[in-house]
């Protein structure tokens, strides 16, 4: 193990104006260094210096896009640490999350990089357990999928290719827990695509620099018939 390698990531993520951009790309999207700085609250020439060191330290990646230069985390293990830390503060955060509409509705569903949080991610989390679909291993921090993960997406239009084209080295599921919540709700590839299809739907929309997501008439409709009344009123916090 490399200690000085993690503490060099900790000492990276430590500092207020990064973390402050790590945070504003945990919905996944990519931004520029101007968009960054606006998060940070500082000069876009500061902000492309922190922004470096981040992308030297794998923490960040970049994408060319005609004149610009996009930054986006550079994996789910970025996020996940970043998740973890939330978790740490927790009990701070809770009490600022009490204190406004905007946080009510980060409350109420989020994303978490590529995935559903907030009380929406953990009812479908806790309605895909109920189903079968999926089947948690709290000790061990891990998830998996099982042969009726098929059947229990169907009701929303996912198909099953859909879910045998989600390749690559990310398991196809894992618990993450939900600093709001502090209930386990679904990431990995699974998680993924219920957002990204939820999203696609018009169930779900993006707020301009925000995380939370509003669920749409559509969405609510969709949403209420596939996980029933019971998770429908946890997710509308009756």
């Amino acid at each position: 193990m490399n200690t000085n390698r993690i503490a060099h990531v900790a000492a990276l993520v430590g500092e207020p104006a990064r973390t402050a951009m790590l945070m504003a790309l945990m919905d996944g999207r990519a931004l520029t260094a101007r968009e960054l700085a606006a998060a940070a609250h500082i000069t876009p020439a500061t902000a492309s210096r922190h922004l470096g060191l981040l992308v030297e330290a794998a923490l960040l990646q970049v994408q060319q896009q005609g004149r610009h230069r996009y930054h986006r985390l550079a994996s789910a293990e970025v996020a996940q640490m970043l998740e973890g830390l939330m978790q740490l503060a927790a009990p701070q955060a809770t009490r600022r999350v009490a204190t406004g509409p905007a946080d009510a509705a980060l409350r109420t569903a989020r994303s978490c990089y590529d995935h559903l949080a907030g009380r929406l991610g953990v009812a479908i989390a806790s309605h895909l357990q109920e189903l079968g679909a999926v089947q948690f291993d709290a000790e061990a921090a891990s998830a998996q999928v099982t042969p009726g993960v098929e059947a229990a997406l169907r009701p929303l239009g996912i198909a099953a290719d859909a879910l045998t084209g989600q390749g690559g080295h990310r398991p196809a599921c894992r618990p993450c827990l939900d600093w709001s919540e502090r209930r386990m709700h679904l990431a990995g590839r699974v998680g993924s695509l219920i957002c990204r299809h939820a999203l696609d739907s018009g169930w779900l929309l993006r707020g301009a620099g925000t995380r939370a997501l509003t669920i749409t008439p559509a969405g609510a409709v969709a949403l209420r018939d596939w996980l029933g009344l019971a998770h429908w009123r946890e997710v509308a916090g009756d």
